[in-house]
């Protein structure tokens, strides 16, 4: 199980974004993960007209590490560090560290 799963609310710690938010689109290889309006670059494209893609430059979301983000905590409204916990039943469940408050309810 993973600390930051797709879909979760992420702030960004670090870097040129630091204070933005979040939501997580994409997790991808080597701990990296793209995050919907963070890191956005200006690319060039081609125009591929079989596929109808014009050409031009393009705003994209590049990856960003998954080190320099903290799961948003609704509770005390900034990111916070996330751990594992065991329920009753078995169920291993992720919680904020700095509430104790259960993150998949």
């Amino acid at each position: 199980m993973q600390k930051i799963k797709k879909g979760d609310d992420v702030v960004v710690r670090t870097g040129k974004d630091k204070g933005k938010s979040g939501r997580v689109v994409k997790i991808l290889k080597n701990d990296t993960v793209l995050v919907e309006g963070i890191n956005q670059v200006k690319k060039s494209q081609k125009p591929n007209p079989n596929a109808n893609i014009e050409g031009g430059i393009v705003t994209k979301d590049m990856p960003i590490n998954i080190s320099n983000i903290g799961l948003y905590n609704p509770a005390i409204k900034k990111a916070d560090r996330v751990g594992f916990r065991f329920l009753d039943d078995g169920k291993k469940v992720r919680y904020f560290k700095s509430t104790n408050d259960l993150v998949d309810v």
